[in-house]
């Protein structure tokens, strides 16, 4: 009964969210509400377009679990220290055999079961693009903890984050991963800023360097990738949690730069949480939601 309550609201807040921030975008908005309408799921949504006018919020403001979406983040406050001279994407960084814990999603544990002394960019590549859970807490351990990427993304005004915990402590318990959440808006905001790079918050290196791993994150194809071209070029990060014995999978996530066909982009982040729909569906949503945003911003919208 409770679930049925929460996806009844849910919807409810999916049509009035809709109605009231995207009133000027009635074609692509009625859309996205034919496509999330029928599924048992909360799902938050954020969309930049190549002109101003081109926004779009749904729940935009709620606390959706970020998962391993927040490996990006991590990436990129990393990138701020490198900034500052505190480290270098050349220097090395030794992973001993106790840092690779078993229950861990590991390719760096795959590969060097032993343990390994990598390059600080190749350890970047795996956290980003292959979304290595041993390598996202090798970082965290050298900036300070999940703590400072926290007060980092505050600094730049970047509130509505929360950054509590590494990935040892989120995929060892259900409930610890909703300390890790972020507002689908402020996913965007994220993307714009160092995507834009306006404030010069990267060097011409780590931006160039980020968005070649962005693009080459090789997790989640079904996403924002999953009704594209593949000669698309979609920047991206994903994130996933498992389910529970209820059925209810807490995250699929997925935000990234889209570009078009003219060089322009988009900016899009999608939250799929307290969803009963297979990991399939799940998927499915945010490449329908991408598709459709796809199709209205290259002119197609007769959907």
């Amino acid at each position: 009964m409770e679930m049925k309550n929460s996806f009844k609201l849910s919807i409810f807040l999916v049509f009035t969210t809709c109605y009231q921030v995207f009133s000027q975008n009635n074609i692509l908005n009625n859309r996205i509400q034919e496509i999330v309408a029928s599924k048992h799921a909360r799902v938050g949504i954020a969309i930049n377009g190549p002109n101003e006018k081109d926004t779009l919020f749904i729940n935009g403001d709620e606390h959706f679990p970020l998962q391993s979406v927040f490996k990006f983040h991590i990436a990129l406050a990393v990138l701020s220290q490198v900034a500052k001279g505190k480290f270098s994407l050349s220097q090395k960084i030794k992973i001993t055999k106790k840092d690779l814990l078993p229950d861990l999603y590991s390719p760096i544990r795959d590969r060097y079961p032993n343990g390994v002394t990598l390059p600080l960019s190749e350890i970047l590549a795996y956290t980003v693009s292959q979304s290595d859970n041993v390598g996202c807490d090798v970082l965290l351990r050298m900036i300070g903890g999940p703590e400072f990427v926290e007060r980092y993304f505050n600094r730049i005004g970047i509130k509505n984050i929360s950054i509590k915990i590494n990935e040892e402590e989120q995929q060892s318990n259900w409930n610890s991963q909703f300390r890790n959440w972020t507002t689908p808006k402020a996913a965007n905001k994220v993307l714009e800023l160092f995507y834009m790079n306006k404030n010069n918050l990267l060097s011409r290196k780590s931006h160039q360097y980020i968005w070649k791993l962005m693009r080459e994150t090789k997790t989640g194809e079904g996403r924002l990738r999953g009704q594209l071209s593949t000669k698309t070029i979609v920047a991206h990060k994903t994130g996933s949690s498992g389910t529970n014995k209820e059925g209810v999978t807490a995250a699929i996530n997925d935000i990234g730069v889209v570009f078009l066909p003219d060089g322009s982009h988009y900016l899009i982040s999608i939250f799929v949480t307290e969803s009963t729909e297979n990991a399939a569906t799940n998927e499915k949503i945010i490449a329908d939601i991408n598709k459709a945003a796809w199709d209205y911003f290259i002119g197609n919208r007769s959907f």
